[in-house]
């Protein structure tokens, strides 16, 4: 009785995406308007963020390409990373950060490795829908996210933008993509109905937070 009440759980958007959206929300909301910061303190959050970024995205999405078993979801992972590596997001990304004067330090990376960790180790499972759910979650969120980050740029006396600009708009058809990709592959490999399939969002939450220099007291409760 219980496994029937979890597919249709994830095969049924309207109960994932609000959550989605609710978890997101209270990240952007307690973003730092760039103004109050000092330079140092948009350098940091561009930092951690490219610290994290560019070494491990493609990783991430590898995991969740690996961990699928549905047909239909396998397509949208391959053409996420193919975009990845053939446009060279990684490169664009340390040019951005460059060009902010934010390149990643050793304190930026000593930052950010424990949560880090936890969300390398927890995609590493190949766990189908919770990786598509917890790269879905990431998706949607940078898309709400690079404005600001583009705001934090060009405080620091930035013109590369081109980082920004692209995932603005290629990370809608992302999330929208693997959010749909749930429910294939829900159909097929369901998860276990004792799994909180937001453990990895949660984790993912943590990292966000730690890039965002906010701590981890003030994450809501799920």
């Amino acid at each position: 009785m219980t496994t029937s009440l979890v597919a249709p759980e994830i095969q049924n958007l309207s109960s994932i995406k609000p959550r989605i959206d609710s978890e997101i929300d209270s990240l952007v909301a307690a973003l730092p308007d760039p103004k109050d910061l000092t330079p140092e303190q948009r350098r940091g959050i561009i930092a951690r963020y490219s610290a994290v970024l560019e070494g491990n995205f493609i990783y991430w999405m590898t995991a969740a390409y690996l961990s699928v078993q549905s047909e239909e979801a396998r397509p949208i992972l391959i053409d996420n990373l193919r975009e990845e590596v053939g446009d060279c997001h990684p490169e664009m990304l340390r040019r951005f950060a460059i060009a902010a004067h934010a390149f990643p330090t050793e304190a930026d990376h000593m930052a950010i490795r424990e949560d880090l960790t936890k969300v390398r180790l927890y995609l590493g499972r190949l766990q189908g829908v919770q990786n598509v759910l917890t790269m879905g979650f990431f998706e949607s969120y940078i898309q709400r996210f690079m404005s600001y980050l583009a705001d934090l740029a060009v405080a620091q006396g930035s013109t590369d933008l081109e980082y920004t600009d692209v995932h603005g708009v290629c990370d809608i058809a992302h999330s929208e993509g693997l959010l749909m990709a749930l429910s294939a592959e829900a159909s097929i490999n369901p998860p276990d109905p004792s799994a909180d399939l937001f453990e990895g969002v949660n984790d993912l939450r943590a990292l966000i937070q730690t890039i965002n220099g906010a701590g981890h007291a003030s994450v809501p409760a799920a």
